[in-house]
């Protein structure tokens, strides 16, 4: 895995299309792939664009036609043992699914379902127990300090519809308790709205 900081001019960032465009870039020849790679934009100012972290299976490759900055990407390796404390950030949509009768129903497999819905979790106990639950297969968290986010708006054309995410930002500290889990979990993220920037678990010996 290779973890990479990136600089995308504002021309770009203040985009949401441009600015996936621009992480696409990186990896020439796979745009038409499954997304593989997470990121967190670390800070956007506007006028001058976004710092963002990325974390990726292929290194990511600046071009002449890129107006991206590419610092040196780091390899790691997901070698981290059980017992090991490690202090972790997150950025997270923390959401919870319920039924909409409003919504009308969905025929599955010749069964009549209520449509579902994602509604955030707004209330820092709910986020912390929507955290615990997602990092139970895998470390026992031990100090936490969450931060909320502004609100993320966005429209999908394709589809003709918009909605909005709720991000979080979770800092603390948890110890490993099934390392092939917890390698999982780095490599596929943690939580919805990915392509938003959230789910990226970033760790450090604590």
């Amino acid at each position: 895995m290779y973890l990479s900081k990136i600089h995308i001019p504002w021309a770009q960032a203040k985009n949401p299309y441009q600015f996936h465009q621009a992480l696409w870039r990186l990896f020439p020849g796979h745009e038409e792939a499954d997304r593989d790679f997470l990121f967190r934009v670390e800070q956007q100012q506007t006028g001058v664009g976004a710092q963002v972290l990325i974390q990726s299976p292929l290194q990511p490759q600046s071009t002449e036609q890129s107006p991206i900055l590419l610092a040196a990407p780091r390899e790691f390796a997901l070698n981290i043992p059980n017992n090991q404390r490690l202090r972790f950030r997150l950025r997270a949509n923390p959401i919870k699914t319920i039924k909409d009768n409003s919504k009308g129903t969905v025929e599955k497999r010749g069964k009549t379902f209520t449509k579902t819905v994602r509604v955030p979790l707004l209330h820092e106990e709910q986020q912390q127990a929507w955290l615990e639950r997602k990092l139970q297969t895998f470390a026992q968290l031990e100090t936490l300090i969450i931060q909320p986010e502004p609100v993320l708006y966005f429209r999908k054309a394709k589809e003709g519809r918009s909605g909005k995410i709720q991000p979080v930002l979770f800092d603390g500290i948890f110890t490993v308790t099934d390392a092939e889990a917890f390698k999982k979990a780095i490599v596929q993220g943690i939580g919805p709205a990915k392509a938003f920037g959230c789910g990226l678990l970033s760790v450090a010996r604590a």
